[in-house]
């Protein structure tokens, strides 16, 4: 055994020492003095690294923990780097952003705090060196790439070593709304604004993309003529238009082109995505703008009312607005026209309020017309003279109520009397059939002191039927020689008949016909 044990010791002198010649065992060496003339204390102090406040240092990550991360750089005791100095990212977990053993470049912010800890930023460091980068990126006018880190009010931010903001009208060439899907996206951009003062650095991908599609924005300038109806997106919607992508480039339609009556907001007639035709009014090629018209693509109001009708018609309308000169009157789908104060009625007017309200709804007679200046002159005064009914008017009361010439005349023949017992029967209803009489000569009980004068062999009214002595009424009563009611004026057989009114009740029974011509 002694043997091998020997053998072992020889074969083995690095890790057992050596003996000599005599057989006296010599233990190996540990440690070489390599120290020379120096202290043990100047070589400690050889190798320890000095630092200072704002100094940039190198160190390799020793320890990762939930709120900092140690940091070996040399010093007598390891750099702490807090949460919040590890990344520009906020609220980030620190095994997400550095390992064990990772080389990292860091800045000292204080060389000790009040717990004798020295405290360093690999985020500031990250400023540093990434602003002497993005300086001269500025001068040559080139472009950075960075990391969507985060959605904030008004745009993005970016990655580029350090905290680029990219405005969210400057993300695309057109606005875009939702942000939310760029985040871990990586993005192309040009610096438009940088200030180090203030650590601000503004982006533009918007300016990166106009670049790279110049050429094919000037194709399609080119190609675009005033007059063209193209289709288009509705890409946004803003307070004094709407912006709409025709596809390639986007184009504005003012808000006055949104449609042919007033318009409040342009929200109220588009929405974004709507797919709408538009026409092209303006190409600016300096500029590179497109002004669109949705109206264009519409039919015009005022020249589809200006065809259909004519001066001296009659048309029904509503009163829309007063004013001290007259009315406005709503006479069509967003037509307004004008009845001057002198057109309101045959007496003198002072104040509109006079004679009409409003919400009120009434018939005019169209005087002036100028598509032009898109003016309609209208008159209440000349309306109740009769005239003319425009089509569509007719067709609603019926061929039977017009003449020849298109005056309204009321109904006649079998209409007249129905409608003519129509009124008399509401007449009985609320007066009484008049057969109770206070005394010879008296007037009727129930009978109303507006009553219309009608004659007995003479001509019968247009709008009312009458009787004469012999046959009993029909549609209204009359009064004998023997009988003289203050309601009705007779005349007898021997004497002739003056001409009738039209009875006030039957022209309760049609309340909303045009006024006719007087005979």
């Amino acid at each position: 055994m002694s043997d091998q044990s020997t053998s072992v010791s020889t074969d083995s002198p690095s890790e057992m020492g050596t003996f000599d010649d005599n057989g006296d065992y010599i233990p190996r060496q540990i440690t070489a003095n390599d120290l020379g003339s120096m202290s043990l204390d100047e070589a400690y102090g050889e190798t320890m690294v000095l630092v200072d406040d704002g100094q940039m240092v190198e160190g390799t990550v020793v320890r990762v923990d939930m709120d900092e991360v140690l940091l070996d750089i040399g010093y007598k005791s390891e750099g702490v780097i807090p949460v919040r100095e590890l990344s520009i990212r906020n609220d980030v977990d620190p095994s997400e952003i550095v390992n064990l053993g990772d080389k990292l470049e860091a800045l000292v912010l204080t060389k000790e705090d009040k717990d004798g800890r020295l405290v360093l930023s690999k985020k500031r460091a990250q400023y540093e060196r990434a602003w002497g980068s993005i300086e001269e990126i500025k001068e040559a006018e080139g472009v950075v790439e960075g990391l969507v880190i985060e959605v904030v009010k008004g745009g993005l931010i970016v990655d580029i070593g350090l905290r680029g903001f990219l405005p969210a009208s400057l993300v695309e060439l057109r606005r875009v709304r939702d942000l939310q899907p760029y985040i871990g996206q990586k993005l192309e951009a040009k610096i438009i604004e940088l200030d180090k003062n203030r650590n601000n650095v503004v982006l533009s991908r918007r300016a990166w993309l106009e670049e790279t599609q110049r050429e094919q924005r000037e194709e399609f300038l080119d190609n675009l003529k005033p007059g063209e109806r193209r289709k288009g997106v509705v890409s946004s919607v803003v307070n004094f238009g709407a912006f709409v992508d025709l596809g390639g480039m986007d184009g504005l339609v003012h808000v006055s082109e949104l449609s042919w009556k007033h318009v409040d907001h342009p929200g109220s007639v588009v929405a974004v995505g709507d797919e709408i035709d538009v026409e092209v009014l303006e190409v600016d090629l300096e500029r590179e703008r497109i002004s669109l018209s949705l109206k264009a693509t519409q039919q015009d109001p005022w020249q589809e009312f200006a065809t259909e009708h004519r001066v001296g018609e009659l048309v029904y309308g509503r009163v829309t607005k007063l004013v001290p000169f007259g009315s406005f009157v709503q006479v069509g789908d967003g037509i307004e026209g004008l009845v001057h104060i002198s057109e309101m009625s045959a007496h003198h007017v002072e104040m509109p309020e006079q004679v009409v309200t409003p919400g009120e709804e009434l018939w005019v007679k169209i005087i002036d017309l100028d598509l032009q200046r898109r003016r309609i002159s209208l008159s209440i005064k000349q309306a109740a003279e009769g005239g003319s009914v425009a089509a569509e008017y007719q067709e609603h009361f019926g061929e039977h109520a017009y003449d020849d010439k298109g005056n309204y005349v009321g109904p006649t023949g079998e209409h007249s009397a129905s409608d003519a017992e129509a009124a008399w029967a509401e007449y009985y209803a609320e007066y009484g059939d008049g057969s109770d009489a206070a005394g010879e000569g008296g007037q009727a009980a129930t009978e109303p002191p507006e009553a219309a004068e009608v004659s007995t062999e003479g001509e019968a009214p247009e709008a009312a039927e009458v009787s004469t002595e012999a046959e009993a009424p029909e549609v209204a009563e009359v009064a004998t020689e023997a009988e003289a009611p203050e309601a009705a004026e007779v005349s007898t057989e021997a004497e002739p008949a003056e001409t009738a009114e039209p009875d006030a009740a039957l022209d309760e029974a049609t309340p909303e016909a045009p006024p006719s011509k007087t005979e």
